[in-house]
């Protein structure tokens, strides 16, 4: 069973990719898929997660983001910073309150930012040490900008 870092934890991941196993209880499908058997799925009684990537426009998402467990943004390097823009829209401006899962390419080094930007939960490729990366979190104890994070971080106070 897939590991994954959630809520600063590392646990079983219960979900599975649509390619996976389209039957499973919890299914993460793609974009495409959601637009085009959407109320299928609704109808399914499945817990279900859509799968972005750093190209789609997370605005097909507003209306349904209350209908949906799990979103998953795909990252494909490290120089790929869309899905922090994605993480960030979803959870200010239209409210998701699911898990918000980074997946792809994603390295012990970008977990801090990715949780400052509303990111809750870290698939990391196959092969990582999840131990190692959740010291992630305990890199910065101070940081200088808002993020929207629950209470990660205290934010630096000015003198004045």
């Amino acid at each position: 069973m897939r590991k994954i870092i959630k809520q600063r934890q590392i646990i079983s991941d219960t979900w599975r990719y649509a390619e996976e196993a389209a039957d499973a209880p919890a299914v993460i499908v793609p974009l495409s898929q959601w637009q085009s058997e959407r109320e299928a799925l609704l109808a399914s009684g499945r817990s279900l997660g859509v799968k972005i990537g750093p190209a789609d426009k997370v605005e097909v998402l507003a209306e349904d983001a209350a209908k949906l467990q799990l979103i998953a943004l795909e990252f494909t390097g490290l120089g790929e910073g869309r899905g922090y823009s994605q993480a960030h829209i979803l959870r200010r401006r239209y409210g998701f309150t699911g898990e918000l899962r980074a997946m792809g390419k994603i390295q012990r080094d970008q977990l801090f930012c990715m949780a400052r930007c509303g990111i809750d939960a870290y698939e990391l490729p196959e092969g990582s040490d999840l131990d190692v990366a959740l010291t992630a979190f305990k890199d910065y104890s101070v940081a200088y900008q808002p993020g929207v994070d629950a209470g990660g971080v205290q934010l630096k106070q000015r003198a004045g």
